[in-house]
């Protein structure tokens, strides 16, 4: 029988990659690299994206300032009032303004969207993310938000479960499942913990079982699910609606 012969594959062509696609690939990963303080770096020598350069002097006299930041400038994926802080310093000031739902999310098999979900539990001031299932998860998605961000890992459900009957917090389930109560016009209770399932199965059975009640995000489409990470951000700005203040100046 003949036999195809063997191409090089230092070639990227010859495994039916575009070279093209794989270069523009790799300048978004170089133009993505986040080591917490340049998020958005522009190219030398052009004007940075984000942030805010070296401070001009005098430094001003505050515990929170890092002298690092302070000397080089912060580009990182923070809100303005944050700028020059010490990592410390801003979870410290989000500890004294959490809000009272946690987010719990399963990672069954290495979930892409726990990085968003981690973001939008940052954004809307969650007291904790909850990674059920594999301890290690995707923090590209995050964006370094983890960092400010208590993140709290439960290797079952069950354990997950014991935990929220300890502090005596209702598990809700956010999927589109038969029984399903609308979000939109439910009251979430102001101490919960949100819960979703793993992308593309959702809740697992354990995790459906124990919940306190399933609501179910209307969609008005061809497609049978969002994923995890939109859902998430759907809920947590629905329980901001019904309990949040307006956010910090």
């Amino acid at each position: 029988m003949a036999t195809e012969p063997l191409l090089p594959v230092d070639d990227p062509s010859n495994l039916g990659f575009d070279p093209r696609r794989l270069a523009r690939v790799a300048d978004f990963a170089r133009s993505s690299v986040d080591d917490g303080r340049m998020v958005g770096e522009s190219p030398e020598g052009a004007e940075p994206d984000v942030g805010v350069g070296p401070h001009p002097g005098p430094w001003p006299d505050d515990p929170r300032l890092d002298p690092e930041l302070l000397a080089a400038g912060d580009r990182r994926n923070v809100v303005d009032r944050y700028r020059y802080w010490t990592v410390e310093a801003i979870v410290a000031d989000l500890d004294a303004r959490r809000h009272p739902f946690h987010v719990a999310v399963e990672n069954w098999a290495h979930d892409l969207n726990i990085g968003t979900v981690v973001r939008n539990a940052n954004a809307f001031g969650a007291a904790a993310v909850h990674i059920v299932g594999r301890r290690r998860w995707n923090r590209r998605g995050a964006m370094v938000t983890d960092r400010y961000q208590h993140i709290v890992h439960h290797p079952e459900v069950a354990d997950l479960v014991a935990w929220a009957v300890a502090e005596g917090l209702p598990l809700v389930g956010i999927d589109n499942l038969p029984g399903a109560v609308p979000l939109e016009s439910t009251d979430l209770p102001e101490a919960c913990v949100l819960v979703f399932g793993q992308e593309g199965t959702g809740l697992s059975d354990e995790a459906r079982a124990a919940t306190d009640v399933v609501c179910s995000i209307a969609q008005y489409g061809s497609t049978r699910s969002i994923n995890a990470g939109v859902a998430s951000g759907i809920a947590m700005y629905a329980w901001v609606r019904a309990h949040a203040g307006p956010p910090p100046g």
